[in-house]
């Protein structure tokens, strides 16, 4: 039986948010994918954790569409195995993960995973040197049958479904260029999907070893994917944890680092961190209106973590090259952590090449 604090602390741990210094290879949450959205994206995630990655991304980081068809960078010699770790476990699973687009393809008796495989065979006709989204998506219209097709009304012209195409793209052995607005998709060198990924990169193993206890509904949330997909992967050597008075699962192997898990680390957590990609979100913030600040519809902002656990909100304004970094606390700070805060937005301002113009705690 443990509590919150054990379970946050041991996600900090695992998730090695209190390290200093580390390598691509070592840091684990590569192995799900760092999600790569918003400045603060996969590299703010990956400077957290003690790696520069300024001069990996697009080298030796490669940013694919993969869970939730959302952007998230990888190790690119991982590329084949992602590919295998994301492949939709069943046709169901495909149709959920591809949400109203699946309707039309199921009315015309077109298989999910059969038009994700079509999508992608036509994406990589296309795309044999760096091709813009739009362009992509035009010629796909171009050639795919009508439940394929929709009419986007702020374009006013016919589309590709966005999730079978932000899905498709991996499959067709293409990757994200870095830094690019709108995207711009190219090959991936000597691209070849492994047969399987592997137990570190299992979506599975690896959401329960980063963000576990969880449930199977837990991981089913994540990915997008059917419960009894999930259950049906469920690691054998998964183990039964209660965590206060609920039963959830933990790789057996982690048991020892949950009873034991401690933190006092500060950070800056960006809005999309993997830390807050956990589905258990009454774990992270149990009061429903903190909750609500933390994942509004829209305009998330950060996390101020500290000691293993949320202790407020940050929300960066940038004026030219200064940041100023404002900062909800939830909790009334001590004057010591302040500081501590503030000194994590030097290191912001510096991540993102400005001068820190000041940090603006609420009262």
């Amino acid at each position: 039986m443990v509590d919150r604090r054990q379970v946050m602390s041991f996600r900090v741990r695992a998730q090695q948010l209190d390290r200093a210094a580390g390598s691509l290879a070592d840091t684990t949450v590569l192995d799900l994918g760092a999600q790569d959205t918003g400045p603060d994206g996969g590299r703010w995630a990956l400077a957290l954790r003690g790696v520069d990655a300024s001069a990996s991304v697009g080298n030796d980081l490669v940013l694919l569409w993969t869970v939730r068809g959302a952007p998230h960078l990888y190790r690119r010699a991982d590329a084949g195995r992602v590919a295998a770790a994301v492949e939709p476990f069943s046709d169901a699973d495909a149709a959920k993960r591809i949400y109203d687009a699946a309707k039309p393809l199921k009315a015309a008796g077109i298989g999910i995973v059969a038009a994700l495989d079509e999508v992608a065979a036509r994406m990589r006709t296309i795309v044999t040197g760096p091709t813009v989204k739009g362009d992509v998506s035009g010629r796909l219209a171009d050639l795919l049958p009508e439940p394929y097709l929709r009419f986007c009304r702020p374009c006013g012209v016919i589309h590709l479904y966005e999730m079978p195409f932000r899905l498709a793209a991996v499959r067709a052995g293409l990757e994200l260029t870095p830094g690019t607005s709108p995207p711009v998709l190219r090959r991936i060198p000597s691209f070849r999907p492994a047969a399987a990924p592997g137990d570190r990169l299992d979506l599975v193993r690896a959401y329960l070893r980063l963000l576990g206890p969880a449930t199977p509904k837990h991981v089913a949330d994540y990915l997008d994917a059917p419960v009894k997909d999930v259950k049906a992967r469920w690691p054998q050597d998964a183990v039964e944890v209660t965590v206060d008075g609920e039963t959830r699962w933990l790789l057996a192997a982690d048991e020892a680092a949950l009873s034991s898990a401690e933190s006092t680390a500060t950070r800056l957590l960006g809005p999309f961190d993997l830390f807050l990609q956990a589905k258990d979100r009454a774990t992270l913030a149990p009061d429903p209106a903190r909750a609500k600040e933390l994942w509004p519809v829209l305009g998330r902002p950060g996390a101020v973590l500290a000691d293993g656990d949320l202790v407020g909100t940050w929300r960066p304004r940038k004026s030219g090259a200064k940041l100023t970094v404002a900062v909800q606390p939830w909790r009334k700070l001590t004057a010591a952590r302040r500081r501590v805060v503030a000194e994590q937005a030097e290191r912001l301002a510096a991540h993102r090449s400005a001068t820190l113009a000041g940090v603006e705690f609420a009262d």
